[in-house]
């Protein structure tokens, strides 16, 4: 037996059911002040510098999320058959 349950609702809505707070004001003074350091040209506000981490760990994590799901598919126990 399966059951399909579809919930139209914003992320707004989601975050509110789920109690996580509103951080849209705090995201952007962060934002405004990443922005003015970088056009103030502060050292270490380079694009290149802030993002770098993001990247490099971006595929790392595309690795380990491949790595899992084939790990997944291979398993003797996918598929749902029993070993039995």
């Amino acid at each position: 037996m399966k059951f399909k349950i579809d919930i139209d609702m914003s992320p707004e809505e989601l975050r509110k059911v789920l109690g996580l707070p509103d951080v849209e004001g705090f995201h952007e003074d962060m934002m405004n002040r990443i922005r003015e350091q970088m056009d103030a040209g502060v050292d270490g506000y380079d694009p290149l510098t802030l993002f770098k981490p993001y990247l490099s760990s971006g595929v790392g994590s595309m690795e380990a999320l491949q790595k899992m799901m084939l790990s997944m598919m291979t398993s003797p126990y996918s598929g749902g058959k029993n070993s039995e």
